[in-house]
């Protein structure tokens, strides 16, 4: 096994570590912007784990899916953020 690989198994099993944080202040936040910040932070792990396994596997097509991912999470959070500010106006 390569050096590097071993580098990204073990960049891989840091984030999912700081997903579990993440997501425990994701059920714990005292205040629904503090659980949205959480949902943007566990969106970009999760990302962040899709193209460490797309590398570790040798598979672009997991790239696709994690920029799919990206802008429909982006999407997602903006319009919780406009719901939560009141609407359109």
């Amino acid at each position: 096994m390569m050096l590097i690989n071993l580098f990204y198994e073990l960049a891989i099993t840091i984030i999912m570590i700081s997903l579990l944080v993440a997501m425990r202040r994701m059920m714990k936040g005292p205040y629904s912007i503090d659980r949205i910040v959480a949902l943007d932070t566990i969106t970009i792990h999760t990302i962040s784990v899709i193209v460490g396994i797309a590398y570790l596997k040798q598979r672009m097509i997991y790239l696709d899916i994690a920029m799919v991912y990206a802008l429909v999470s982006f999407i997602g959070i903006i319009g919780l953020c406009r719901y939560l500010i009141g609407g359109l106006r």
